[in-house]
């Protein structure tokens, strides 16, 4: 196995990129670069931290996550694939997919003018196939920059069709979950996960008044997360991703968690690039399909 003093003797950046021990002891890339820093572990390819510079922390993660082999952790941005939420034929398999507990590939690490572009990969394996009987590889590319650019593309390998879901499961830090609201939705059709999946109609923007865990549909534009507290706006931009799931446990879904604080619900809210449900991606033998989202931050109200 390659050791975290090999990658970094591979990959490292001097004075833009080091490959380090984070928590847990697991590899991450930290990203130091002129326009941001970030942080970017191997285990799930999950980015933890991003800070544009002059920011504060954007991404939100849990002071109880887990940082162990084969464990989900809570917080900044989890990759859900081959499906999300629970698999609707085994409820004995993991939770969003078996891609984000298990360790990437660190492909490359290069400077793209003051941003720098991490890229990791991984493949279906013995251990995915007891969950998933497909061959599959995944490429993920992460600009750290003044905004934040994600490329995930999956890739069938296999000699038969697939059909995939895929998320960018992004924890956004807030300062108040009940005073912010979510902007780009108004009118769009959802399902809500908390009754029953019912399919609703967003009227307005979306606020926070309890526990919420929303697909949206058939939606493409642009979502400004609202913050009054923090005084800022996070816009998320997405490509080849036609629905948005936006989710906080609340007060009561927090409490089920053991791997997030039983007040933690307030500083975070997901909102969501994703393919899921009825719009899940269906891969011939050899295709491939790229999903991407842009994250930025202005200050103000």
């Amino acid at each position: 196995m390659t050791t975290i003093s090999e990658w970094n003797e591979r990959f490292g950046i001097t004075g833009a990129a080091e490959i380090m021990a984070g928590q847990g002891g697991l590899a991450m890339v930290r990203v130091t670069a002129p326009a941001a820093s970030a942080e970017i572990y191997l285990h799930g390819a999950q980015v933890t931290s991003w800070k544009p510079a002059g920011n504060d922390e954007v991404l939100f993660l849990s002071s109880e996550s887990r940082f162990e082999d084969g464990k989900a952790i809570r917080g900044g941005i989890p990759i859900c694939f081959p499906w999300f939420r629970g698999k609707t034929d085994d409820p004995k398999a993991p939770a969003h997919g078996v891609v984000r507990t298990k360790e990437w590939e660190l492909v490359s690490v290069a400077q793209a003018g003051e941003d720098v572009v991490v890229t990791l990969a991984t493949e279906s394996d013995e251990a995915s196939r007891r969950w998933w009987p497909y061959a599959y590889r995944v490429v993920y590319r992460v600009t750290v920059g003044a905004q934040l650019g994600l490329e995930f593309t999956a890739i069938n390998t296999d000699s038969r069709a697939q059909r995939i879901e895929e998320a960018l499961h992004t924890y956004h830090r807030v300062g108040d979950a009940a005073q912010i609201r979510v902007m780009g939705l108004d009118g769009t059709a959802y399902l809500d996960n908390m009754d029953g999946n019912r399919e609703k109609i967003q009227h307005g923007d979306v606020v926070f008044t309890q526990q919420t865990d929303n697909a949206y549909l058939d939606t493409r534009a642009e979502l400004d997360l609202v913050d009054p507290v923090l005084g800022r706006r996070i816009r998320t931009e997405k490509k080849n991703s036609i629905t948005t799931v936006v989710w906080n446990p609340w007060e009561s879904g927090a409490k089920a968690l053991s791997d997030l604080g039983d007040d933690e619900w307030r500083q975070m809210a997901c909102v969501e690039a994703s393919n899921i449900l009825g719009a899940a991606v269906v891969l011939a033998p050899g295709e491939e399909h790229g999903m991407a989202a842009v994250i930025s931050v202005t200050n103000g109200r």
